[in-house]
């Protein structure tokens, strides 16, 4: 797998998203409940969480810039499917079928993350999520032992494909994009990322193709120490 830009000269830093690459992807997961539901798996995805290449007024995406609460958007995505397929759609069924492929970590992953801590470089997350489930996804993770920075999107009122983000979370490491690596499982935050100047590479939602995209990162992040 090939990044979406030129490999750096030397690269600082590497920013990761969390769901889909130190878990499974959710995205992956939406098709179980689009079959319970009777509902094609583009249109429940649509339908829950809006264009996910874009950053648009959709309810999820203002519940991850923290606009509104779980419960707002629960209400509007719940009104918007039933005018939409005239039929009821809860995003709490949706995210129970997400939930239930399992919240194992890669251990793969995680342990690139301390090959590069080990060879200098500065590690983030970037994450799209919302405050309401804050407290379960960090506990999935030695936070403070593996990054030295956490940029999520309820807190901070930004969520990928948003430039803004990708160079918020620069910012905040000290790093300059040019010389810094996002990996992320769904191709628009990467396009994103690349868009603020970042060097991208897409996971994708399958543990093969994450193997995949860690031996390109580390292609590109160590041999780019090396060089």
């Amino acid at each position: 797998m090939n990044p979406d830009r030129e490999t750096p000269a030397r690269t600082d830093a590497v920013l990761f998203d969390f769901g889909g690459v130190f878990i499974d992807s959710p995205f992956a997961a939406v098709g179980d409940a689009a079959e319970r539901l009777g509902v094609e798996t583009e249109v429940l995805t649509g339908l829950v969480f809006g264009r996910y290449d874009l950053d648009t007024g959709h309810p999820w995406h203002r519940l991850e810039r923290g606009e509104v609460t779980f419960e707002q958007a629960r209400a509007e995505i719940t009104e918007l499917a039933a005018a939409t397929t005239g039929g009821p759609i809860d995003p709490i069924e949706v995210l129970a079928s997400m939930a239930s492929g399992g919240l194992d970590l890669r251990q793969d992953m995680v342990a690139a993350v301390r090959r590069y801590r080990d060879a200098g470089l500065r590690t983030g997350i970037v994450t799209n999520n919302i405050a309401e489930f804050g407290s379960t996804w960090r506990a999935l993770l030695p936070l403070d032992e593996l990054f030295d920075d956490v940029v999520d999107s309820s807190d901070v009122g930004l969520r990928k494909p948003d430039s803004r983000i990708y160079r918020l979370a620069c910012e905040r490491l000290q790093v300059d994009p040019s010389r810094t690596v996002f990996i992320d499982d769904h191709a628009g935050n990467v396009a994103g990322a690349v868009a603020a100047g970042l060097l991208g590479v897409c996971c994708g939602y399958t543990r093969q193709s994450t193997s995949d995209a860690i031996v390109e990162l580390d292609r590109v992040v160590l041999g780019a120490q090396q060089g």
